[in-house]
């Protein structure tokens, strides 16, 4: 299986092919592209070097799956150019998430929705992500009517230029700046542009997309999203009012068997997740469940998860594992 990553040298296309690697997907021709600059590098995958190839290349080469992750701008130039020619599309962008006509898909909560026509899919933000794949098997049993989220979010959603200058900031080095103030002993309440609404693009991806991977229009979310100086995942404070009343043992036990999900909820001894302990997993991990006191049917929980893991790579691979697995790659 000829397998392509679009954006092959970047921080989420490095940790693709780690990935891939690791799951073991059946790669018989990796085939590394990215930008013009880029082209005749070496990337090494499972101890072979791969020369990074441009587009053409790649298209012409006919890998059975591209794994996009380039930035929107050359998603939406590029997957219909592979689409055009057979390829199956996954794109790490926001550019097709919120397109009718494309599926955005976390495999835990609604891979079943893809079939073999589908040649451009979606993966979803990566706080999204991690926050639906606890929302659904809640939402099965208990209805969701609302959700208020708070993020934490991890230094490298932004890029390896975000990290510089958090290890810049450390060690007192002038450097390129990621972001309009130090990010150092500091927390930035906003995470991409500002809209009309004033709410920023990342916090209404996370109230759009998780209305369209669960499929239930009457979800709300709220969110507000904020960057911090830390690596290893993005954390999560979520509020969920619920149609019906839960237990919660039983909310503990939906989730210790939910997909994707491992609970980490004994405060009597410290245990609760965190970034520093969810860096380089896949899975999701959520603790502090607790009843909220001040209304009825409503939980508070902590979610937090490996962005460039299950928020991004992961969460891709997965894709193409679940279409290899249903024959429609």
């Amino acid at each position: 299986m000829k397998v392509a990553v679009v954006g092959a040298t970047g921080l989420v296309g490095s940790k693709m092919l780690q990935v891939l690697a690791e799951r073991n997907f059946p790669v018989t021709e990796l085939i590394p592209v990215a930008s013009e600059r880029s082209i005749g590098k070496e990337v090494d995958f499972k101890g072979t070097k791969y020369k990074v190839v441009g587009w053409q290349d790649a298209i012409a080469a006919k890998p059975a799956v591209a794994i996009f992750s380039a930035g929107g701008g050359t998603s939406l130039e590029l997957a219909p150019k592979f689409a055009e020619a057979g390829i199956t599309v996954i794109d790490n962008s926001s550019a097709w998430r919120m397109d009718p006509t494309k599926k955005l898909v976390v495999p835990e909560v609604n891979a079943d929705v893809l079939t073999a026509a589908d040649k451009i899919i979606a993966n979803p933000n990566c706080s999204t992500i991690q926050m639906v794949v606890v929302l659904k098997p809640l939402h099965e049993k208990y209805k969701i009517k609302r959700v208020v989220v708070s993020t934490y979010q991890s230094v490298t959603g932004t890029g390896v230029k975000a990290v510089d200058q958090l290890m810049n900031e450390r060690k007192g080095v002038q450097g390129e700046m990621a972001y309009k103030y130090p990010i150092d002993l500091n927390a930035i309440p906003q995470i991409d542009v500002f809209l009309d609404n004033g709410y920023t693009k990342e916090e209404m991806k996370m109230t759009n997309e998780t209305v369209k991977i669960i499929g239930d229009a009457n979800i709300k979310v709220t969110a507000t999203t904020v960057r911090i100086p830390v690596m290893g995942g993005h954390s999560e404070s979520v509020n969920i009012e619920f149609e019906n009343d839960f237990d919660l043992a039983e909310v503990r036990e939906l989730l210790s068997k939910a997909p994707g999900v491992v609970v980490q909820d004994d405060v009597a001894n410290f245990i609760y997740p965190m970034p520093l302990t969810a860096h380089e997993k896949d899975e999701t991990f959520v603790g502090r469940i607790r009843r909220d006191e001040t209304q009825p049917n409503t939980l508070n929980c902590w979610i937090v998860s490996d962005n460039l893991r299950k928020g991004a790579a992961t969460n891709a691979v997965q894709i193409a594992e679940y279409l290899l697995g249903k024959g429609l790659l």
